[in-house]
């Protein structure tokens, strides 16, 4: 029996037994990790990136893949109009709140499905595109049977739950890098920071567009099940990675995690000759398992704020405790798997709202339903505050009605009223 002694065995033992642990007793709070070169394939960076997962709202990612070829095909041109059906207009929020009946051309359409993510907008596009849900659905699985996403099936056109509609971060690699290969002039839909509809400006929910320098798309998805994902590109000094972040706790730790994916692959990194090549990310081998269902981490009543897209709260564990613990040999090992703060800077708007807008490319339609609702609910809410403020003095009023009738000695009192102010 050989027995291994050296310190340094027994240290390293330690920390493999600690990760085993971690994996272990922790599975609910694991994520999946991807981070590739964008020209060449590379996997630089791999953590569950193979395992199945609900891709949530970066399925739209797919949704926009499938319309652009359609209109590479010269099936549709980027002007066609499409139109919102009854079953679009009833999806849920997040959504743009079109009326029935109302046209969108193609382009304005994937503007609003990649900034606002809108949910009633991709059925619309899948309508007229796909001639129905179901329809779309099989283009959207025949691309991605040709790109080699073995490990998805979509079944809708917007990532709402639904059974069977799987992906991998491995796949929604494959898909970032093949819209970024095949459809380079159509690169600026990804990157779009927020739009303008009518006097409604939307942000777009990738923070990393204004907060991480180089970055240049892609899209993020929340849903209970799936957690906070995202799939995200950014440039520097002429190369592009792609990071994939699946099972966030929050938008905020999902933008944290990726912003720290791709400053590690920009960096390098002195160890990287200590790493095995890990293939291409078409070579990973896919794990034949059911994906990980994190409704109730997510979305049970432990959270601080209600889960949703907007949501950017922290967990309980701050990430700051890595550097707290770096004499821990233990935490060495794991720090890898925190983020780090520092990488993401402040909110920057780098360029102003793009403009949409619902109707034919030449004759636009007049904003009505969406854009004046915000104003007129925030007009009566001031009112109400406003009548509130007066009910107290009208009643002070009418109690010395009588005796301002009887005497008149009101303008009087008014000068003392001012001076005692001025002091």
């Amino acid at each position: 029996m050989i027995v291994f002694s050296h310190p340094a065995f027994r240290t390293f033992a330690f920390g493999f037994a600690g990760l085993l642990s971690l994996a272990c007793t922790d599975r609910a709070q694991a994520d999946a990790q991807l981070l590739i070169e964008a020209s060449t394939g590379k996997v630089l960076h791999a953590e569950n990136a193979t395992l199945p997962w609900y891709p949530a709202s970066v399925t739209k990612l797919m949704t926009a893949y499938t319309t652009l070829r359609a209109v590479k095909e010269g099936r549709i041109s980027i002007n066609t109009l499409l139109s919102v059906s009854r079953n679009a207009a009833a999806q849920q929020p997040t959504k743009m709140g079109f009326k029935i009946g109302t046209t969108v051309t193609v382009d304005n359409a994937l503007k609003m499905l990649m900034v606002k993510s809108a949910n009633d907008v991709a059925v619309t596009i899948a309508e007229g595109v796909g001639g129905s849900l179901e329809g779309f659905a099989d283009l959207m699985n025949a691309n991605a049977r040709r790109l080699g996403m073995t490990q998805s099936n979509f079944v809708n056109p917007n990532g709402l739950p639904a059974e069977n509609h799987v992906s991998s971060a491995r796949d929604l690699a494959i898909l970032a890098r093949a819209l970024i290969r095949e459809f380079p002039e159509n690169d600026g839909y990804w990157h779009i920071s927020s739009i303008r509809y009518g006097n409604r400006v939307m942000r777009n929910y990738n923070s990393l567009i204004y907060r991480y320098p180089g970055a240049d798309g892609m899209k993020t998805g929340f849903i209970c099940a799936s957690g906070y994902n995202v799939v995200a590109s950014a440039t520097r000094n002429g190369r592009r990675l792609i990071a994939v972040v699946l099972g966030s706790w929050s938008g905020a730790v999902r933008a944290q995690k990726a912003a720290q994916l791709l400053e590690r692959g920009f960096n390098g990194g002195g160890l990287s000759w200590l790493t095995p090549s890990l293939g291409t990310v078409d070579a990973l081998a896919p794990v034949d398992a059911q994906p990980p269902n994190l409704r109730e981490e997510m979305c049970g009543g432990h959270r601080r704020k209600p889960p949703s897209e907007e949501n950017e709260e922290e967990p309980e564990e701050s990430a700051s405790n890595a550097s707290e613990e770096s004499g821990n040999g233990q935490a060495f090992m794991l720090s890898g798997t925190k983020p780090q703060k520092f990488v993401l800077g402040p909110p920057v708007e780098t360029t102003p709202p793009v403009a949409v807008f619902t109707g034919p490319a030449d004759r636009p339609d007049t904003v009505e339903q969406i854009a004046s609702a915000t104003p007129k609910k925030k007009k009566k809410a001031a009112a109400a505050k406003t009548e509130a403020s007066k009910k107290p003095a009208k009643a002070g009023k009418k109690e010395d009605s009588k005796s301002a009738k009887t005497a008149k000695p009101a303008k009087p009192p008014a000068k003392p009223k001012v001076s005692s102010t001025t002091q």
